[in-house]
């Protein structure tokens, strides 16, 4: 069997590891065995391909495996949908009570509930969304 065949299969088995356990090591590992495939095909003696694929693993998984966790790893700054409703202000459209009520976020109106049942929001009021459960605002005024 060919060594650049040889080299492949090894990448494409460390590919696979590194899809099945997502560590982004084996990975690594995987894309210095493809660059070594490379290097093998074009005839470089067995010693060499050894070297190439020990000096492409250690640079992939030092340097570029951080740059990688880093990124992967990164809270998401956008929030969508509700959620990224939940903190802004609101206009009060109809009293707020325990019970009901409705609120006006970003222009749209929704039914709202206080936050805390014990309050009633006046109509015109500010309030801060809270918490959003189905298509429910729960509110509490600004102070």
């Amino acid at each position: 069997m060919d060594p650049w065949l040889i080299w492949l299969i090894i990448a494409a088995v460390l590919a696979v590891a590194e899809i099945l356990t997502l560590t982004a090591a084996l990975g690594m590992l995987s894309a210095a065995a493809l660059v070594t495939a490379g290097f093998a095909a074009i005839g470089l003696p067995p010693p060499f391909q050894l070297v190439v694929y020990a000096v492409v693993a250690t640079v992939t998984v030092l340097f570029v495996r951080p740059i990688t966790l880093r990124h992967l790893l990164k809270p998401q700054t956008a929030r969508f949908g509700v959620d990224a409703l939940v903190g802004k202000a609101a206009y009060v459209v109809s009293e707020v009570t325990g019970s009901g009520g409705r609120v006006r976020i970003d222009g749209e109106e929704w039914t709202a509930r206080a936050y805390d049942d014990t309050l009633v929001i006046p109509s015109g009021a500010t309030v801060d969304v809270i918490e959003i459960s189905g298509t429910t605002a729960f509110v509490y005024p600004r102070d």
